[in-house]
């Protein structure tokens, strides 16, 4: 069994005139995050990894995230390739996990994120939010050969209000 847990970065600043990829968490993010991430717990599997795209509002989020489930941050694999809005390059990227892993969790961009839930998943979700947390499980020993799977849990900002 491969579990993947896909978290949307939390709500992003468009204040300042940066990049897209340089863009911080505004702060109506920043409690978001907080509050997804504290109401996760008992969701996560045992043992797992954490991927962040390199973009400033994910890995905020992964930050935050990584704070309240008490993972060690320095252990967050930061990856350029997650900068994407693409569904098939982040699959691309989701299929190259070594299969040493049984759980990934992902910090990612929309539309991607949505895309690939409702691609690999049996919940049809229309918009995975900012810091939606979204949980599948696949029936595969190998990530390269996930398919259809199963959405174990989803958890919404506007959930937990």
């Amino acid at each position: 069994m491969k579990n993947l847990i896909l978290i949307r970065h939390a709500k992003s600043s468009w204040e300042a005139p940066l990049k897209d990829f340089d863009r911080p968490l505004m702060k109506r993010g920043i409690l978001d995050a907080h509050e997804v991430s504290t109401n996760i717990s008992k969701f996560l599997p045992k043992t797992y990894i954490i991927w962040s795209s390199t973009a400033a509002r994910a890995s905020e989020t992964a930050l935050i995230f990584a704070q309240n489930i008490s993972y060690p941050i320095e252990s967050i694999i930061y990856k350029d390739d997650l900068y994407t809005f693409d569904d098939k390059q982040l699959e691309k990227v989701i299929k190259s996990c070594d299969n040493s892993f049984e759980s990934v969790i992902l910090f990612g961009h929309n539309e991607a994120i949505t895309n690939f839930v409702n691609k690999f998943g049996d919940v049809f979700i229309e918009n995975v939010p900012t810091s939606g947390f979204v949980s599948l499980k696949f029936d595969s020993e190998s990530w390269d050969n996930i398919h259809k799977g199963k959405t174990q849990k989803t958890i919404f900002p506007k959930d937990l209000k």
